[in-house]
């Protein structure tokens, strides 16, 4: 849900979409997609398969998918996509921008003690949101969460006031962390695995933010000459964090939106962390995407020419709108998951790069 560096692309990415009045869809054959012969369309057509499933068919696309399930090989996923749908070229003035985005591991308790102190809060009851959660891009530039006062409606807490305890004595712990700094990488990525002790874990999932706007801490620090784009990632940040016991919390206040959890039982968990869709996420293939442009549930065919996917070759796949984010905004804005944990933090740490977006849309 969150990269890194939300809003920044390396040196010589110079074009980013900022102004979409003058975008377009503009119809193509699948044969002038570069890379759609090489790609897994088994895999694709896996991952949209889990989307036809949360809700009823409401095109003949998703009726298609169902009937034919999971069991498809090669030739027949690749057809079901080239006979149901028609890739469309995003033509922009600007170029467009993927971030990566993962599922943290980090350490927790169900109980406070002396080492596990940070608290992991659900949803208040009294948060009322104004626009909807699969809009957040939307609302990023306003605030968007409210309180009910004696007085009427007032913006909700902030991430200074939660963590000096504005919610504390509520009821609202889920759980307990020993690291707030980890605690706010969890919530930029909107999932996260907590290891408890004698062996379980947990999922938590996204369940509500407090309507502030998201700003990038990592586009702070390059902004202000602390690092340099060239240098920066995930684990320097940290470093940088730790470093100062007055610093650290000071930059981290200065990203005002808070997120909210909840507990996803044995099963809904079992098998990863969820979009906002409802669907478990897959690495590489689930995308997070403005739902002003693009509906959830939409195939995107992403070609990156300065990313490596993990195989070696450029990534150049058919994924999934299966998710949002705050800083997720324009047509073409992409946030790929990578997965769950270290290795897969390290690839979403690093990846901002342009990208060219193709839409497949029903051929009705």
């Amino acid at each position: 849900m969150g990269g890194l560096l939300d809003c920044l692309v390396k040196p010589g990415n110079d074009k980013v979409i900022v102004d979409e009045h003058a975008t377009k869809l503009v119809p193509i054959d699948f044969a002038e997609l570069d890379g759609w012969s090489e790609d897994d369309h088994v895999a694709a057509f896996r991952t949209f398969l889990k989307s036809c499933r949360v809700a009823p068919p409401v095109d003949a696309a998703q009726a298609a998918a169902r009937a034919l399930g999971e069991a498809v090989d090669a030739p027949t996923a690749r057809a079901f996509f080239e006979n149901y749908f028609v890739p469309h070229t995003v033509e922009a003035d600007e170029l467009g921008l993927v971030t990566g985005y993962y599922e943290p591991e980090v350490q927790g308790a169900h109980r406070r003690d002396e080492r596990f102190t940070v608290p992991v809060y659900g949803r208040p009851g009294d948060l009322i949101t104004l626009g909807a959660e699969s809009e957040r891009a939307r609302y990023n530039n306003r605030i968007s969460g409210m309180r009910e006062t004696p007085g009427g409606l007032v913006p909700y807490y902030t991430r200074e006031e939660i963590d000096a305890g504005a919610l504390a004595g509520w009821g609202l712990e889920l759980l307990y962390l020993d690291d707030a700094i980890e605690l706010f990488y969890m919530q930029v990525q909107g999932s996260g695995l907590v290891h408890l002790d004698g062996g379980t874990s947990v999922r938590l999932t996204y369940a509500g933010k407090n309507g502030h706007p998201y700003t990038s801490i990592g586009k702070c620090l390059v902004e202000r000459g602390e690092m340099s784009l060239e240098e920066i990632d995930m684990d320097k940040v940290k470093d940088w964090l730790r470093a100062d016991p007055a610093r650290g919390p000071a930059l981290m206040a200065e990203n005002e939106s808070y997120i909210f959890f909840r507990k996803l039982d044995a099963e809904e968990g079992r098998d990863g962390p969820l979009g906002n869709e409802g669907v478990v996420l897959t690495p590489g293939r689930s995308l997070a995407v403005d739902t002003a442009h693009h509906a959830l549930g939409t195939p995107v065919f992403v070609a990156v020419p300065g990313l490596e996917a993990p195989e070696g070759s450029p990534f150049r796949r058919l994924m999934i709108g299966q998710d949002v984010g705050s800083a997720i905004g324009g047509i073409q804005r992409g946030d790929i998951f990578w997965g769950t944990g270290e290795a897969a933090g390290a690839i979403a740490g690093r990846t901002r790069d342009q990208a060219r977006f193709h839409v497949l849309l029903p051929n009705r």
